[in-house]
């Protein structure tokens, strides 16, 4: 059977594949009462390395277990022995409240690095212990496996914080390091979390 636009043959039998595009799942973890999440190229069928040049990391439904918890990351370049990857960032936020408090986009002096190498943090007070309060988004890896370059990353996140507020979260930044990136983590600041968390690979071609 052929695909037809315009009276223009632009498929014909056996010529069409419902597996276009370049972004590849890798693993899917759902977390359920954990204080941690890693991906570690080589364990537990992750890959993490040059197979991809771009690698995108989804926080579905992140939720934490006691209240104004936040949520914060990092790298290894040791397969998850250490998770202390010098970074450097910038980060802002824009906020909203319920009852139309707030409305305000503001630069988050607290939350981005400069040379450090601590957890680098997602939504401030983010997903507290009320049930209907969660953390979603996307972070994004640029060829980690790369040794000539640092490793730039950034994320995007929304989440209710403070019990009733939208929070949107933007950040980028790099990891100062030429040595090959293969681990990340997902921590919470006291507790567990439940969610899921997803990897995928977008190839070259």
């Amino acid at each position: 059977m052929a695909i037809i636009s315009n009276a223009v043959t632009i498929a014909d039998a056996g010529a069409f594949s419902v597996g276009l595009g370049n972004m590849e799942l890798i693993k899917s973890i759902t977390a359920s009462n954990v204080s941690s999440v890693s991906l570690v190229h080589g364990t537990s069928s992750v890959v993490l390395n040059n197979t991809y040049k771009t690698y995108l990391i989804e926080l579905i439904n992140i939720h934490a277990d006691t209240n104004d918890q936040g949520f914060s990351f990092n790298f290894s370049i040791d397969s998850g022995s250490n998770y202390n990857v010098t970074k450097t960032t910038t980060n802002i936020r824009a906020i909203h409240g319920e009852d139309a408090s707030g409305g305000t986009l503001t630069y988050r002096g607290n939350a981005d690095l400069a040379q450090g190498t601590g957890n680098q943090p997602l939504g401030e007070s983010s997903a507290g212990g009320n049930n209907d309060a969660n953390l979603c988004g996307k972070i994004w890896l640029f060829d980690p496996s790369n040794t000539t370059f640092v490793k730039h990353f950034m994320y995007d996140t929304t989440n209710m914080a403070n019990g009733d507020d939208a929070e949107h979260v933007q950040c980028a930044g790099y990891c100062n390091t030429t040595s090959a990136v293969n681990g990340w983590t997902l921590t919470v600041g006291s507790g567990t979390f439940d969610g899921i968390v997803k990897l995928y690979g977008f190839k070259d071609s």
